[in-house]
């Protein structure tokens, strides 16, 4: 892997990369290992990911690890619906880095 210098990307497409952040219980835990995370959208890359939270948060990422969460099959009122799929990332910041993400941005 090479160390290419991240291009600062527009404000608007920052705000595109990160929808929300993903609070569970297995989020919450992760925090303890200096890590956070969100939803993003499903087009997003990682080094997208990287560069949108070190911008938006003022803060250095180690490392990003995405998963695509596939939608489940639910009934409603009896007809067969499909939930989207969505993204997940889980970011881990650099040691003495922290996002708190109950405050806006």
């Amino acid at each position: 892997m090479s160390n290419k210098k991240q291009k600062a990307l527009p404000k608007e497409k920052l705000y595109g990369v990160l929808l929300a952040p993903h609070i569970t219980e297995k989020a919450t835990m992760g925090s303890q290992h200096n890590q956070v995370s969100f939803k993003v959208s499903l087009d997003a890359t990682k080094p997208q990911i990287k560069a949108a939270v070190e911008q938006l948060f003022n803060v250095k990422v180690k490392a990003v690890n995405t998963a695509v969460v596939k939608g489940k099959t639910k009934l409603f009122k009896g007809i067969r619906g499909r939930r989207s799929d969505w993204k997940k990332a889980v970011v881990s910041l650099a040691e003495g880095s922290t996002i708190d993400v109950t405050t806006g941005i």
